[in-house]
Parts: structure tokens; C-alpha cells; sequence
């Protein structure tokens, strides 16, 4: 059995953090399907079988997945995923019990502030966050940003290794049972309630329905990174101008 760590805390807000609601591209309609089957994210587990640093982690991911998108690839090592969660989140290897994950919207902050070493750069995001129930919203994410940045409530149903997360399978569906976990939404086969959502998590695929993706959503990032070649999108030149405005503006408040 594949060991999975969690790490992702209670959802918080803090005044003036970026929202997505102005930008452009999210006074839309959501594609009706977004397959990307001819595209190989290639997710890493980055220590999150060891730590709960499945913030880091899914950052790391992001890049991943939006270099992806434009047809190359960035390396992202554990020790990389590992560094920026000491930084982020105070997480200390000489003290286990400093192990107690991330808020994400601290986590986004910090990223913005101090960026995401890799061995030979550093990348600086921009991001935004839009309501958890608006589920045309978060598929705006994933088509004009790569893949959302969502902090889900893991139901102890959601153990069982190998099948589609749903809110219909056996054991104990309360969301939160199992814990806070920080993923990606990357895919979606189409919209009703029962279609599949393709998650990037501990290092592969895993799939969901949207009713699932409902029960459990406790927040929904957008995120871009201005040094990677810009993903295939919604985002255009005027978004990605407010969106860098709003960040540097809740920075410097």
C-alpha cells in the first residue's frame, strides 16, 4: 500500500488576498470538457509520503503540469519540495513535531514573496482565489491556468487506493474524517454531477467525480507563473496585469 501524507490546514482568508472575480476571463462559461489525455503532467510525490507538506508539493506540481502544457518539462526535486516547506510553513527537520502542514493562502504569500527554489532558478507565481462552491469558476482555473490549487476534506472513504473518489462508496463519508489535503485539478471528462475530474496527487492521477469534488472543496486557487511559458488559455494580457496589481497590492499592505 502506497503511503499518502496529508498537510493541508482549515481553509483560512486574509484581508485584501488576490481574487480572481474581476479578471475577464472568468465572466464565462466553462468548456464543456477539458481532456487532456495527449498530455503528460507528470505529477512527483515530493516527500509527501514522508511529510505533510502536500502544499509545497502541489505547487511543485503546478509547475510541472503548466510546463507540461507548453510542451517541455521543469525538474522539481524533493529537496526542493522540502526546502520550500521549511520556509513556508516553519516546518523544521530536526523537530518532527514542527510537521503540521500549511495554509495555503499563507503558502501562495509566501511563494509570491520569496518564491519556489529549484536547483538552477527561482519562480515567483501570481494567484488568486475564487469561491469553493462556484464549480463553473474553479473549471475557469483549470482552462486558463493550468490546474486549480484546491484544498479538499478527505473523508476516511476516501483510503481505499485504486478507484474513483465519489461520495457513494463504502465506509465513512463525512468530509474532514480523514484530513486537509492539498491537490490539483488538472482534467475533466465533462460537467454533470457523475462526470470524472482528473486530480493531480502523490505523484500520479487520481480520479473523482464532480459531486465528490462538491462534498469535499474548502478552497480554490488560481495560479500563474509569469517565467514559464504561458499555458494555452483564458489568461490574456490585461488579466495577468490585474492579477500581478492585486498581488503586489496585498504584498505590500
Amino acid at each position: 500500500m502506497m503511503v499518502r501524507r496529508l498537510g493541508c490546514r482549515p481553509a483560512e482568508t486574509r484581508k485584501g488576498q488576490p481574487s480572481l472575480s474581476g479578471l475577464r476571463m472568468m465572466n464565462r462559461r466553462a468548456p464543456a470538457r477539458l481532456i487532456r489525455d495527449h498530455i503528460d503532467p507528470a505529477p512527483l510525490m515530493l516527500a509527501n509520503d514522508r511529510l505533510g507538506n502536500c502544499t509545497s508539493a502541489g505547487l511543485g506540481n503546478h509547475i510541472r503540469a503548466t510546463a507540461a502544457l507548453a510542451g517541455y518539462q521543469v525538474a522539481v526535486r524533493d529537496a526542493d519540495a522540502i526546502l520550500f516547506y521549511e520556509r513556508s510553513t516553519g516546518y523544521s527537520p530536526a523537530d518532527s513535531a514542527t510537521d503540521q502542514g500549511g495554509i495555503e493562502v499563507d503558502v501562495l504569500a509566501h511563494a509570491t514573496r520569496e518564491g519556489y527554489g529549484l536547483a538552477d532558478q527561482t519562480l515567483y507565481p501570481v494567484w488568486g482565489s475564487t469561491p469553493p462552491g462556484d464549480l463553473n469558476g474553479l473549471r475557469l482555473v483549470m482552462a486558463g491556468m493550468g490546474a486549480a490549487y484546491l484544498g479538499v476534506e478527505l473523508a476516511l472513504a476516501d483510503q481505499a487506493e485504486g478507484g474513483v473518489w465519489d461520495i457513494t462508496t463504502p465506509g465513512d463519508q463525512t468530509p474532514g474524517s480523514w484530513g486537509g489535503h492539498c491537490l490539483l485539478a488538472w482534467a475533466y471528462d465533462g460537467t454533470d454531477e457523475g462526470s470524472i475530474v482528473h486530480l493531480l496527487t502523490w505523484g500520479g492521477i487520481q480520479r473523482a467525480t464532480w459531486r465528490w469534488v462538491r462534498s469535499r472543496i474548502m478552497e480554490c486557487h488560481g495560479i500563474a507563473w509569469r517565467q514559464l511559458m504561458p499555458a494555452s488559455g483564458l489568461l490574456n494580457g490585461q488579466d495577468w496585469g490585474d492579477l500581478q496589481a492585486d498581488n503586489a497590492a496585498f504584498l505590500t499592505a
